[in-house]
């Protein structure tokens, strides 16, 4: 039997439309029904119930979404399932590519899990769990950027997912994402012509099915290095913008290995 309490975390997360103080006209799923796409998803592992405890908050979170991304998007993008809000995430005014999506029930989240690495437009998102505490987190970052007008500087809030980046230690290996698939090694090199990189130091890497998935791995000389080349994070190669993610030889040879 399914828990029809509270979540673990004190919440429901339909009520999360009201506490973010939002009018959404389109009617008791909020964001209503498409037509328009045709994924099937799995279904949920069999045992999937709680048993005298409280299901987890119904959140998760979204990265790599087109800069144009709205409400909409993310609603055909989890098609069939029921939304009850959509925070997109900002930092000084600019939308980050990030998105938190509430569901109605706890079960959902599996199935929206079954999404990550699907495209919106030309480019493919990422969806991952998340919890309360970073919504609410998120939704408080939010706010006071709206009333401030201007950089939060002077009030404690979150460690934002770019500065868990700047973080992060460097071990010279750095992990793009976004990469549009005609890219190739001359590509990346062009893209870091400011660092000296050997073509045997970029891997491209495939899908299972043997396609370019949109990443890739480049070795540079130093961690110093590679953590200058930072300053490429976002910037543009081709009509796409690029993602740099600071990485390890473990999280390569995995991601190497996984595509052959």
């Amino acid at each position: 039997m399914f828990y029809r309490g509270k979540f673990a975390d004190g919440a429901d997360g339909r009520e999360m439309g009201a506490k973010r103080q939002r009018v959404i006209d389109q009617g008791p799923s909020f964001y209503g029904t498409s037509p328009g796409s045709s994924f099937m998803y799995n279904a949920p592992p069999p045992a999937y119930t709680y048993v005298n405890q409280p299901p987890p908050f119904p959140v998760v979170r979204l990265r790599g979404l087109p800069f144009d991304c709205a409400e909409a998007d993310v609603a055909e993008f989890f098609h069939g399932l029921d939304i009850v809000d959509v925070l997109f995430v900002h930092r000084n005014g600019k939308f980050t590519g990030e998105a938190f999506c509430v569901l109605a029930y706890p079960l959902q989240v599996d199935f929206a899990i079954q999404k990550n690495r699907q495209n919106i437009g030309r480019r493919y998102v990422e969806v991952f769990r998340s919890k309360r505490q970073e919504y609410y987190k998120a939704i408080a970052n939010e706010v006071s950027e709206s009333r401030s007008g201007s950089p939060r500087r002077s009030i404690p809030r979150a460690k934002s997912y770019d500065e868990g980046k700047e973080s992060t230690e460097h071990t010279g290996i750095l992990r793009l994402r976004g990469l549009p698939y005609s890219a190739g090694k001359d590509d990346i090199m062009e893209f870091f012509k400011d660092f000296v990189l050997a073509e045997e130091a970029i891997h491209m890497i495939m899908n299972s099915e043997g396609r370019p998935s949109g990443e890739a791995f480049v070795e540079f000389a130093s961690a110093e290095d590679s953590k200058a080349a930072m300053a490429k994070d976002r910037k543009t190669l081709g009509s796409r913008y690029i993602e740099l993610f600071p990485s390890s030889t473990e999280e390569m040879d995995e991601a190497i290995t996984r595509g052959r």
